[in-house]
């Protein structure tokens, strides 16, 4: 259990937060959120033991092991999978210790290493890393790369997956969803759903909290709270709040104003002298509530197309690629008006690919891109933000776009994003990613399009931002492909789903949760596959069998708590139905004066009967897929 008492954080002369209460258990997921500096970040500085609080207490169980991403990756030139390994220490510590041994030809700490790899489940560990890696989206043979051959986002996914494999009783995660795509986010999902340790989660992705978190730290205006339940239902209750002291503030600020008015009528008539005076001492007793808590954000807000041709944009069965190799094969592809599509896939299908050659910028070897005249394209893409101007100002990106227009137009406008005054004279070199994608996004609204063209448009975007962006498309009048590691987004502004695989872009028919369920269906083809076949290959040495037995016990672990919790369930009950139908043994009960008595009892023994029932059949679901899963492990006769 992790306890802050009091707790007040600073960043140099800033307050963070003070006065800080709350308390997690463990096996819990928080949620930790708030705009961007107001503290994150520095409460995990403090519970990594980097940095010490002003004042107050935070207790932690000195025993337990703490594991978070690493920011930075050197250029090694050790194998990717190796470097994940490097995340287990006790692994490596026992791997160094058998190989000392067998230099020195130590038969029994040559046994004690063996002992300890098995203690910790060492043989199983590299084929663990191995899945992890292919849940972040590497392929096998990029496993054995050099980690000095990848480039910065992918050097995150391997600190992420050196974080994961880590033994660990908390688990700090900042961001984990930056750099990763859509099936890499719902992967990561599932597999911290099954992870044991203590986990803190800093995130930007609504449905990825929503998920996950069972409560929710929220830092703001230097106050740190605790909600209770996910994302969503933390909104819902702050709203509620913001309501309650916004109607408390507007009684508070009417008395007030009543009160004042009396004493500037009557203050100098002397017959009302003291009911003037009365009111004043009421005046200055009156504890005025705080002013409500203003929000900070921008409202994003797509302009009306001029025109919105019926088809806008199709691709004739084109091939696309580089060169010799093509990635994506003859397609037909065609937007309509009121087409609103997302571009499913896993990393490296051609998304993005597709994406810039609807664009008009990616060369294709063959087939036809054909546009209407009066198509206008918005098109983004993290290059966007690459391609303004750094010493350049947001008014000046502004007159290049729209020359024609004034510049005190372009100021009100700029005004709208967050870019008023003397913000829109500035150099953007040092404007943060997100004021960076906010002005790229800006631009494009400026150009009034009829066909958005969307690549990852919520990367660098707060919450805030990303719900009003989300708006924004959803009132958006034109035509619309996007791709987004953002499921609520997804969700809530497509249409129409296509999906790219194995150079085939073809219509999805199904929603998010079915290409989950695609995913998962694809992971089990790949688990089959690996499976010897019946021919029999040669057996397996006693080391391999280890390991093969501990991925098993790994892979059958989530079935097995599901049904331990469904009996602890049918236990419970059955007690509770014990109890009862002792009460009902009692000859007393069925006397004249307990019949209010005896009715209760009997109905809590029917809801109770209910109840029992449906655990009894939760347990029976939950031991024939456990049994399901136990099948497809076990080797035929």
């Amino acid at each position: 259990m992790i306890t802050l008492n009091q707790l007040r954080l600073s960043r140099g002369s800033d307050i963070l937060f003070s006065q800080a209460d709350a308390a997690i258990h463990g096996g819990q997921r928080i949620g930790l959120v708030g705009n961007n500096g107001c503290g994150k970040s520095s409460l995990f500085a403090l519970l990594r033991g980097e940095i010490e609080a002003d004042s107050g207490e935070l207790i932690m169980p000195p025993d337990w092991r703490i594991a978070s991403v690493r920011q930075e990756t050197p250029s090694l030139p050790q194998s990717a999978l190796d470097y994940v390994l490097d995340g287990h220490q006790p692994y490596r510590q026992a791997q160094h210790a058998l190989k000392q041994a067998e230099q020195e030809a130590n038969g029994l700490a040559i046994a004690a290493a063996h002992e300890q790899l098995a203690a910790i489940h060492g043989y199983a560990l590299p084929a663990q890393a191995g899945e992890l890696l292919s849940g972040l989206g590497f392929l096998p043979a990029q496993q054995q790369l050099a980690v000095a051959e990848f480039s910065g986002g992918w050097r995150m996914r391997l600190n992420l997956a050196q974080a994961l494999i880590a033994p660990a009783d908390l688990l700090l995660l900042d961001e984990p969803t930056n750099h990763l795509d859509l099936d890499a986010i719902i992967w990561l999902q599932d597999f911290l759903k099954s992870h044991p340790a203590t986990q803190i989660i800093i995130a930007h992705d609504r449905e990825f909290l929503d998920s996950l978190c069972q409560h929710i730290w929220h830092i703001s205006g230097k106050q740190l709270e605790s909600y209770r339940g996910n994302y969503s239902q933390f909104e819902r209750i702050r709203h509620e709040r913001r309501l309650q002291a916004d109607a408390q503030y507007a009684k508070q600020a009417a008395q007030r104003a009543h009160l004042q008015s009396f004493v500037d009528r009557f203050r100098a008539k002397a017959s009302k002298a003291k009911q003037a005076q009365s009111r004043l001492k009421a005046l200055e007793k009156l504890d005025a509530a705080p002013p409500p808590a203003q929000e900070q954000g921008f409202q994003l807000e797509f302009a009306t197309p001029e025109h919105i041709p019926a088809q806008l944009l199709k691709l004739e069965k084109p091939a696309l690629g580089y060169g010799e190799t093509n990635i994506l094969k003859a397609f037909s592809l065609a937007i309509e008006r009121e087409d609103r599509i997302g571009l499913l896939g896993r990393n490296g299908a051609g998304k993005s690919t597709l994406m810039k050659a609807l664009a008009g910028l990616e060369v294709i070897q063959s087939g036809e891109r054909k546009i209407h005249q009066y198509c206008q394209i918005g098109y983004f893409t993290q290059h966007s933000l690459d391609r303004l101007e750094a010493t350049q100002s947001p008014l000046w990106h502004m007159q290049q776009i729209l020359p024609a227009q004034s510049e005190q137009e372009h100021r009100n406008f700029l005004g709208n994003y967050g870019f008023g005054g003397d913000r829109a004279y500035d150099a953007i070199a040092p404007f943060s990613g997100g004021e960076k994608a906010r002005l790229a996004l800006a631009l494009i609204i400026a150009m009034r399009p009829n066909l958005l063209l969307l690549d990852e448009p919520t990367n660098h975007l707060d919450l805030a931002m990303r719900d009003s962006l989300n708006l924004a498309l959803q009132a958006y009048e034109g035509a619309m492909v996007i791709i987004s590691h953002d499921r609520n987004m997804l969700r809530s502004t497509c249409n129409r789903f296509f999906l790219i695989d194995q150079a085939q872009v073809s219509p999805f028919d199904g929603d998010l949760d079915d290409y989950r369920r695609h995913l998962q269906q694809s992971l089990q083809a790949q688990l089959e596959a690996t499976k010897p076949d019946k021919g029999g290959p040669a057996p397996l040495s006693r080391q391999s069998q280890k390991r093969n037995e501990a991925e098993i016990r790994r892979l059958l672990r989530p079935f097995k708590q599901i049904l331990e919790k469904a009996e602890a369930k049918v236990t419970a009950l059955e007690t509770q139905k014990q109890t009862i139908e002792n009460r009902l043994a009692d000859a007393d009960i069925y006397l004249e004066e307990n019949k209010d008595k005896l009715k209760q009892i009997l109905a809590e023994q029917t809801n109770l009967q209910q109840a029992l029932a449906q655990a009894e059949a939760a347990w029976l679901e939950a031991a024939e897929n456990l049994q399901a899963e136990e099948m497809k492990y076990t080797p035929e006769p």
